[in-house]
């Protein structure tokens, strides 16, 4: 059995748009769990998403916890051996607070790339394959959220092609994952039980066409 880690934010974690936290999509219903019924029993999903999340950076307000690089390696040290991690994070680090620009948001998420290759948590100590998905842009009308998030839609626009760069100079693989869904609009940045759905087949078809051998 393979196994990949699904390492990302509220929209690993399943949130509701336009709830709370506390709101959240069944198992079978958020991306990762429709990704592992469709790579079906020869894998093993791991979901591992925090709302909030970001790629490098302590949120002074929500808790230094929320930065994704701390809980990184204790986490894939904790499920290892792994085969694949797919990394999907950023929208969070467009908050107004961390006023970041979209190349940085990317050279984050390239740290978390370069954290996996020096842990090699893959099978006997290797760099397992590791695959870098750009969030759907969010929409312009972020209802509440405005204040928080003021400026970040049109940064989340540029998100993909930052991390598409990112990911060609590291040579992992990449998928942006605003080519198939978009946020639902009872928030703006969250997407919907049927762009999980969406989602999670498509994430199935790009780790079945990485090409894997037969026996490990």
């Amino acid at each position: 059995m393979r196994s990949v880690l699904c390492f990302g934010d509220s929209n690993t974690h399943g949130q509701i748009p336009g709830g709370t936290p506390l709101d959240r999509y069944g198992v079978t219903e958020r991306w990762p769990g429709v990704m592992a019924q469709a790579l079906g029993s020869r894998w093993h999903v791991i979901e591992e998403g925090l709302s909030g999340r970001t790629t490098v950076r302590d949120d002074p307000i929500e808790g230094a916890h929320k930065n994704g690089r701390t809980y990184l390696k204790p986490c894939l040290q904790s499920h290892m051996m792994l085969d694949l991690v797919i990394i999907m994070l950023g929208t969070n680090d467009l908050k107004v607070r961390f006023n970041q620009p979209p190349s940085e948001v990317a050279m984050g998420i390239g740290c978390l790339v370069h954290d996996i290759k020096e842990l090699m948590p893959g099978p006997r100590g290797t760099v397992p394959e590791i695959m870098i998905v750009a969030p759907p842009p969010m929409l312009d009308d972020i209802k509440e959220w405005e204040s928080i998030f003021a400026g970040a839609p049109a940064k989340s626009r540029r998100l993909a092609l930052e991390f598409e760069i990112i990911a060609d100079s590291l040579e992992v693989h990449f998928f942006d994952a605003g080519s198939v869904v978009s946020c639902d609009p009872l928030d703006g940045f969250h997407i919907n039980k049927e762009a999980h759905a969406i989602l999670g087949a498509a994430l199935a078809r790009e780790v079945e066409a990485i090409g894997w051998p037969d026996e490990k």
